[in-house]
Order: structure tokens, then sequence, then C-alpha cells
């Protein structure tokens, strides 16, 4: 799964959730102080979600995955299920179809601009690319505008109506941009919110089942990743385009039925101190909100073409500005203050070191992100998929990810807490190292399969699968490693900001996932083998920068929070 299906898992389960984008959630305590994202804890979803979807922190004293349930007290013979808030049950249910429509959609997309639409391929993943790196932005602003206006539920509920006539908008090939336009606009109403909503189900932040509770909800979202394409891929591929594309609307209207059918379970939980639960009196807001939607997105494809047409270098300017605005424009509008005073020594050595981890996970993504992009693209068209006479569609491929996540992570769990009870305890840079070096290796494999399938025709599908686990098995060493180590080496007063930087770097890798074929055209490169040296190369120099990064990460003076 991509790091979209779990875009705010690790921090939204502590209600940093909307991450207190840039700071904009100030401490009650300090107006102007931002608090402090405790540890994530869940080892389910990494991302996803890349969403998403979709971990494992780690540090010297213990591992984020450490908790595989709740802990119940000594004297509860009740299950970790039966113990839990019955509104978790809902959220999961609503969670699990929105990410059944997210996925089913992106396993389908590449399939759909190069087959039916006929885009050429590196035109296809570009669009694609620019697709899934935009749905890491819009959270920015949405967990923002949820904070100061809406409320998280019904931030939820127009974010979902806007997503479904997205998914319906794709079935009809002219309205393709407005539909994924409203897709990445939903996204960014919906996301953040129902993530943080759980949190909003517990006693605070020490409520022993929490963790449990948010292990629960991340299988939701795996759940949905993992069914999505044997249904979306199935009926898009086999049965028709539009028929993929409508039971993905028709999967996040289940969602939203089960959102507001039930939400009388999820007592206060996403509900601002004056709200009521959401109801038709509620309906005027929601539709405008959902019509200002539909009408900035129209907007946005006016100005499209000027900008498609200006050079590279203002394309990348303009994408820095457009992050950099979300990132810091809504602490301007609202007045608040996101350092209240000069950085320490100690702490400004925390944020360097965390902003070159930060710089190293943009190789990750640009390399895992091929998933949806050019590997669905060899699933497609040179990988020998019949068994018998029955022809495997090339979107159930995207299943391996969720079902190896679902399989491994509690391993991995067992893995790191036991390394770091002993002496062979890794420090953080050098797990997420050896997942680039993974991820890598991965891409051997990927580079040697496309060499045998342009040399010898369709190969084994034995091929795809061995490097959908491998890349699964880095992105479980380095993605939550990273969101977990953000939040617990961030000074206070920048914490929300940096995190907001290490998320927006997903954005970065999964545009460059996406334009690599363009940017490695007439290099004489092939791509896989690009991403193999790249991938293992930023690994290995990570590994030699572990030391000095570790020290720098672990800085502490009077003025540090621990």
């Amino acid at each position: 799964m991509s790091p979209e299906g779990r875009i705010l898992a690790p921090i939204a389960r502590h209600d940093a959730g909307r991450v207190a984008w840039a700071g904009h959630v100030p401490c009650p305590e300090k107006p102007h102080v931002m608090p402090r994202p405790p540890l994530p804890q869940s080892p389910i979803a990494p991302h996803p979600a890349h969403e998403a979807s979709r971990g494992m922190s780690s540090s010297s004293s213990g591992s984020a995955l450490n908790t595989l349930a709740p802990n119940l007290p000594a004297d509860s013979a009740a299950t970790p299920l039966a113990w839990q808030p019955k509104g978790l049950a809902i959220i999961f249910l609503t969670e699990m179809w929105e990410r059944f429509s997210y996925y089913g959609m992106r396993a389908l997309l590449v399939l759909y601009l190069v087959n039916a639409l006929g885009y050429k391929r590196a035109d296809a993943l570009e669009l694609y690319g620019i697709y899934t790196g935009l749905v890491y932005l819009t959270p920015l602003v949405g967990g923002w505008i949820a904070d100061r206006w809406l409320g998280m539920r019904l931030a939820a509920v127009i974010g979902g109506i806007v997503m479904m006539l997205g998914h319906f908008a794709m079935a009809v090939p002219s309205m393709l941009h407005v539909a994924l336009g409203l897709l990445i606009v939903g996204n960014g109403f919906f996301k953040p919110n129902t993530s943080s909503m759980v949190g909003e189900l517990y006693d605070g932040v020490d409520d022993p089942r929490r963790d449990g509770g948010y292990t629960i909800f991340y299988m939701g979202i795996n759940l949905g990743a993992f069914f999505s394409p044997f249904v979306c891929g199935t009926l898009g591929q086999d049965v028709g385009w539009h028929w993929g594309f409508a039971s993905a609307g028709v999967g996040m209207l289940v969602g939203l039925l089960t959102l507001l059918s039930f939400q009388g379970w999820l007592g206060r939980s996403g509900l601002r101190p004056e709200q009521t639960s959401v109801s038709w009196k509620n309906a005027p807001l929601i539709a405008a909100w959902a019509v200002g939607c539909v009408a900035f997105v129209y907007a946005a494809l006016v100005i499209g073409p000027a900008v498609s047409a200006l050079p590279a270098i203002a394309k990348g300017v303009l994408a820095l500005a457009a992050i950099a605005a979300a990132v810091w424009l809504p602490g301007l509008i609202s007045g608040e203050k996101v350092v209240d005073e000069t950085l320490t020594g100690a702490e400004w050595q925390r944020v360097i070191g965390i902003c070159t981890l930060t710089l190293f996970s943009v190789f990750f993504w640009m390399g895992f992100e091929q998933a949806g992009g050019s590997m669905n693209l060899f699933a497609d068209k040179q990988t020998a998929r019949g068994i018998g006479s029955f022809i495997v569609p090339s979107s159930w491929f995207q299943s391996i990810n969720p079902l190896t996540i679902m399989l491994l992570a509690p391993v991995f769990a067992t893995i790191w807490t036991a390394m770091n009870k002993s002496r062979f305890a890794l420090p953080d840079p050098a797990k997420q190292a050896l997942g680039l070096i993974t991820l890598g290796l991965g891409f051997v494999v990927m580079y040697r399969a496309q060499v045998l399938a342009d040399a010898t025709g369709p190969v084994s599908p034995l091929w795809l699968a061995v490097v959908y686990i491998l890349h699964t098995m880095g992105e479980l060493m380095l993605s939550p490693v990273g969101l977990a180590l953000t939040s617990r080496a961030a000074p206070v007063r920048v914490a929300g900001l940096l995190m907001g930087v290490w998320l927006l770097s997903s954005a970065a890798g999964n545009y460059l996932a996406g334009a690599l074929e363009k940017i490695m055209n007439g290099t004489g490169i092939p791509p896989y083998l690009f991403l193999t040296e790249s991938s293992i190369g930023a690994g290995i120099l990570l590994l030699l920068l572990t030391p000095i990064l570790h020290r720098m990460l672990r800085a502490r003076d009077i003025s540090t929070v621990a």
C-alpha cells in the first residue's frame, strides 16, 4: 500500500492528526507552543497509506510496533475487540470502504489511461504521479479547515461526498481530469479527519485501549486495499472500465451511509463543542462546500494548461510555492506563531537530522510508488497471467502489498522488539537505510525481469510477486520508523511543521515516481536500473551517515522536552 493509504495514521492516533499542520493547533497551556505528538504505536499501517492504507517505530528503548493489542487491565477477561468503544466499528467500516474505493480506482488508473484512452506510457505515468502526489498535499489544508470551522465529522462527510462524485465521474472519459481533481480535494477533507476521530473515542492518550483500537482501525485500511483490486479491478478490466470506477463510487457511498446511519455510536467524536450529529439540517452547508469544491477543481483546470506550458524550472518553483503555502498559510491567516523563541543548538541538530532523513525518504517513495504505475503496466503487458483458460487481471497484483503488510507487520514487531532489548539494537537511520537497500534489491529483481521480458516475452508472475514483497518489507523498515522518529525527535515548537515536511516528502516521491520515465528519456539508462542504483546508493550513504545522524537526533539540552 502506498504511504497515502496510511498518510496520517501514526500521528492522528494521538490527535496530532490533521498533524497539527505547521503548528496550527496550539497547546492549551501555552497558546503559541505546539504540543508534541506522542510516539506512535500501531503496527498495521506504516502510510497510506501511501492513506495506507498504509508501523514500526524504533528507539533504543523500544519499538512502536510493540503493541499488537490493547493493554487490558489484569482483571479483565474481555477480548480486545469486545473492550473497544462501539464507535470504532463504524469508523473501521467507513475507512475500509473508502480505502476500497481509493485503491480500486488506483489499481485501474494507469491501465485505463493507456489501454482505454490511448495515453502514451510516459504521459499516463506522469498524470498518475501528479494525482498521487497531490493526494498528500490537500490533507494539509483539509485538516486545518476542519479544525477551524467544520469539525472533523462534517468535514469527513463533505470529503466523502466529493470523492464519491469523483469516482462516478471517472466512468465518463471526458470528465477524467475533473474526476481526479474531485478525488484529490475530497481526500483532503476525508482522510485526516477519519483517522483523528478514532482518537476521540478514547479517554485521553493514556487510555489502554487506544493502541489496540488503532491496530483494528488499520486492519480495516488494509482489508479495503486488499479486496478492492479483486472487485474494482475485475469489473474494470473484464466487464467495462466504467463498471470498475462505478464500483469504487459505490464503495465510497457505502462508507458514507455507514458513517451517517450509525454516527450515534460515535458519541462526541469528530464534533466541535457547539455541534450536534450531522443531519438534514446540515444539508445546505454540505452542499455549499461540495459545490465550492467542484468550482475549485474547474478553476484549477482552467489554470492548468497555462502551468503545463511553463518550463520545468518554473513548474518546480510553483510546486514549492504551493507546498509552502499549504504548510504556512493557515498559520498566517490564524495569526498563530509557529516558533515563539529561537531554537537551541541541540534542537537545530535534531531539525537538521530529520530534514536529512526526509530527503532520503524521497528516494524511497520515488521507487516504491512504481507499484501502481510502471509495475502495474508490467503486470498488464509483460507478465504471463494465464491459469488454464482464466487470465488473471493485472490489477490483482496490487493486493500483494496490503496482504504482505498484514502478514509481516507482527513479524517485524517481534524482530525490532527483540533487537531493541539486545546489544544488537539498530539506530533508526540504520533501519531506514536497510529499507532503502531492500527496495533496491527489489529493483534488482525487477530489472532482471524487464530484461528477460524484453528478450523472451511475458515472464512468470513470481517475478512481480517477489518484487512487491521485497518492497513492502522495505516500507515496513522505513516509513513507520521515520514517522515515529520525527514525532519523537522534533523540537516541541516545530513538531507539526516537521511532521508536515516528512509527509510532504511522500508527495515529492510520488510525483517523481510518475515523472521518472520522462526524466530518464534520452539518457539511455533503463528506469529500473536507475532505481536500483539510486535506492541502494542512497541506502549505503545513509548507513555511512548513521553515526552522525544518530548523535544529532539524540541531541538534548535543558530546553528540550523529552
